[in-house]
């Protein structure tokens, strides 16, 4: 790795810098990677507003999708350039673009789409008008995807739908689905299956929100009765999907947002400490913080590995599934040394309304400890699963043999 910018990186970086220094103010309600999508995504109309507003900003600079090339709206940006604008982002805690329009479904189209397809559906992206879900994994297939279920059966001009789809984030907010189906019940399980791109709002579609035990419904569970999906909105060829979803896939892997994030987090939690009244830590639990603010440093410095593999040409492969390993294990590290370090207030949380005034006013960061130390518990799970990952080191990049 070289940690260095090039002259042409460093002047791109200060650009950044500076534009998010004059644009851009801090907000609690919309602030870190992705945070101000997911707000929006969740209905919040002043998030809305305020996801959209920086969206106008960015758009003046082609940076809303800085890796989309110019004709499409981007920036035509090259990996490094995408890489240090999404880390300025981060840094700064400013809003970045995202959900699985920009981030996944777009890219997507931009390679597979036709010209009609590309036309209907990236302004939408780019404006932030048209929300985008994931339809992949189902209640049988999550890891072994390729075993999925759900069929979609050619009649005329249309393909007829039936079968579930689950976990699917921000569902019940989403106009369109990139939707992977079974097109060929008797291929090779991989050879058949096909990329749609589901309007939501079609006759047959129905979305049932799953309330985690955190409270919060970002996942959904989605069924499918005869829907009807138009022959126009199938990406890419008949029975080829799996090719299209792996390419789906493969955008966005250095996972340096998350890293910055995670080093923000264990930041925000010394400076509680350190203001709190709670009280001396425990030995233990200093020593825990100095761990937690060395390990998110480590998880940056792989994040810097993927990104410069794939500056010189190269497809992360185990090493993206070893980043994505140790982020996930570090957020849950993390979110115990929080809940630790507030002790018994830690787990309050004022959200619930299941306690009096009195109570909610000492809840340590307003409920955020435990509300974390809960979503976290999902995070070695999505995205695919730690052991799915072990798998693929094991196998990719130890090179032992699979049994």
């Amino acid at each position: 790795m070289d940690f260095r910018d090039s002259p042409a990186e460093a002047e791109f970086r200060t650009e950044v810098r500076e534009f998010i220094k004059r644009e851009h103010t801090r907000d609690s309600a919309t602030e870190g990677a992705q945070s101000a999508y997911q707000a929006a995504a969740q209905g919040g109309e002043a998030a809305m507003k305020t996801y959209k507003d920086w969206l106008k900003k960015l758009s003046s600079k082609g940076w809303v999708a800085p890796a989309w090339p110019k004709e499409y709206g981007g920036a035509g940006m090259t990996i490094m350039e995408q890489f240090i604008f999404n880390e300025e982002l981060a840094q700064a805690r400013a809003p970045r673009p995202g959900g699985i329009g920009i981030a996944m479904a777009g890219p997507t189209i931009i390679v597979y789409g036709d010209d009609d397809q590309k036309k209907q559906h990236l302004s939408g992206m780019l404006s932030g008008e048209m929300t985008w879900c994931q339809g992949f994994s189902e209640p049988g297939s999550g890891s072994d995807l390729a075993s999925l279920q759900t069929r979609a059966v050619r009649d005329g001009d249309d393909y007829v739908v039936n079968g579930q789809k689950i976990w699917t984030s921000g569902a019940q907010y989403a106009d369109r689905m990139i939707l992977l189906a079974r097109t060929d019940p008797e291929a090779p399980k991989h050879k058949g299956i096909s990329y749609f791109l589901l309007d939501m709002k079609s006759p047959g579609v129905s979305v049932r929100p799953l309330v985690n035990m955190a409270g919060t419904s970002g996942f959904n569970e989605v069924f499918f009765d005869n829907v009807r999906v138009p022959r126009k909105d199938l990406l890419g060829e008949e029975n080829r999907g799996w090719y299209v979803g792996t390419t789906t896939l493969d955008f966005e892997r250095s996972s340096i947002g998350t890293s910055i994030a995670q080093g923000q987090s264990v930041e925000d939690l010394i400076e509680w400490v350190k203001t709190s009244k709670k009280g001396p830590l425990h030995p233990t639990v200093r020593l825990e913080l100095a761990e937690r603010a060395i390990e998110a440093h480590a998880a940056r410095l792989m994040s810097y590995q993927v990104i410069s593999m794939q500056n010189r040409g190269l497809v992360p492969n185990h090493e993206a599934s070893a980043v994505k390993i140790y982020a996930a294990e570090l957020n849950q590290r993390i979110t115990n040394t929080s809940l630790k370090a507030a002790g018994l207030f830690g787990q309050l949380d004022p959200s619930r309304k299941d306690g009096d005034n009195a109570t909610m006013r000492y809840s340590a960061k307003k409920g955020r400890f435990v509300r974390t130390y809960l979503q976290a518990v999902a995070s070695t799970i999505a995205g695919g699963t730690s052991e799915i990952n072990r798998g693929i080191i094991a196998t990719r990049g130890l090179g032992l043999p699979r049994g």
